[in-house]
């Protein structure tokens, strides 16, 4: 159960749509936005993003207390809405199992829930990179336009570059209009930056995977899908220094930069391109982490996690 759908585009999505592939060799999967006690019953839930799902799994347990519920977190939830949304402090205490994206996100949570959770981090398809523009440094950060993603400090950071060959490129589509205004502006007053807009999937990989390195700013992250994707392609990644990306990275990652800091940013990426050193530390330090997110790995935390919720149906009904 998946509140984000094929036309949001978004990263609860992408996740409700991969698992749905993993899952459905073994088992009968359905896709859908919300879950009501009108309607058949699963074997077992899962439900994506604590307090947009509060509604549904509450109503599951109401009427099917003997079944099992996964719920998988967010960023939004882990850092922000378990804290302060009652909703969603249900959520998370209702749940079977729970389910996080990278390791520093179980630090969050409440301690009488971390027993029953589960790293299960995102995975991509290995895919080698592709040639660049001739003579030309791309710089790529992928999310749509809104706060918690930051773009302004890559915009920002685009008018400091001074590296020669450097082109930042910003792709997705606007959500906020004085982010979109901002995104107008930086693209028609810095010469090595543009901003493309709202852009299928696939276009979006293929430009992190022409790309000298990818940037990610944001504010907050449980566990950015778009690092998996430069990983997995040997792409480096510029991240903000927030529990998410370290979580994602490492904490010893030589490539974070302090959140909102464009100046810092402008630094970092001018150091990626005239430092050899640094950026073959990237590479191998991304390299290492590879195998965390390959897909066979995802399927196989995935599927052992259900197995093992089905096999402990008898005791679900004890809840206390």
């Amino acid at each position: 159960m998946s509140p984000g759908t094929a036309r949001d585009n978004n990263g609860n999505w992408h996740t409700a749509d991969r698992w749905a592939r993993f899952l459905r060799d073994d088992y009968d999967v359905v896709v859908q936005e919300r879950w009501s006690a009108r309607w058949p019953a699963p074997d077992l839930l899962v439900a994506l993003h604590a307090r947009r799902s509060a509604r549904s799994l509450g109503e599951f347990r109401e009427y099917h207390d003997d079944r099992p519920a996964i719920l998988v977190l967010t960023g939004t939830d882990v850092y922000h809405d378990i804290h302060r949304d009652s909703d969603a402090e249900c959520a998370v205490l209702l749940a079977d199992a729970l389910v996080v994206l990278q390791p520093a996100a179980i630090g969050e949570l409440p301690d009488i829930v971390r027993p029953n959770t589960h790293v299960i981090y995102q995975s991509a398809d290995a895919l080698p990179t592709l040639p660049g523009v001739p003579g030309r440094k791309d710089v790529t950060m992928v999310g749509h336009l809104r706060e918690v993603k930051d773009p302004a400090t890559f915009m920002r950071a685009a008018a400091l570059v001074t590296a020669p060959g450097v082109f930042l490129q910003q792709i997705g589509a606007a959500l906020d209009a004085d982010l979109e205004r901002l995104a107008e502006r930086t693209n028609d007053t810095v010469e090595h930056y543009a901003w493309q807009g709202g852009a299928p999937r696939e276009y979006a990989r293929d430009a992190i995977r022409r790309s000298h390195a990818l940037a990610v700013c944001s504010t907050m992250e449980g566990g950015a899908n778009v690092i998996v994707e430069a990983i997995t392609s040997g792409v480096p990644v510029l991240a903000s220094d927030i529990s998410g990306n370290r979580g994602m990275l490492g904490d010893d990652y030589a490539g974070f930069f302090p959140v909102g800091d464009a100046a810092a940013l402008a630094r970092l990426i001018d150091r990626s391109v005239q430092d050899d050193a640094f950026i073959a530390t990237l590479r191998a330090q991304c390299a290492a982490r590879a195998p965390l997110f390959a897909p066979e790995a995802e399927r196989a935390a995935l599927l052992r996690l259900v197995d093992n919720l089905f096999h402990s149906i008898p005791s679900i009904g004890k809840r206390t």
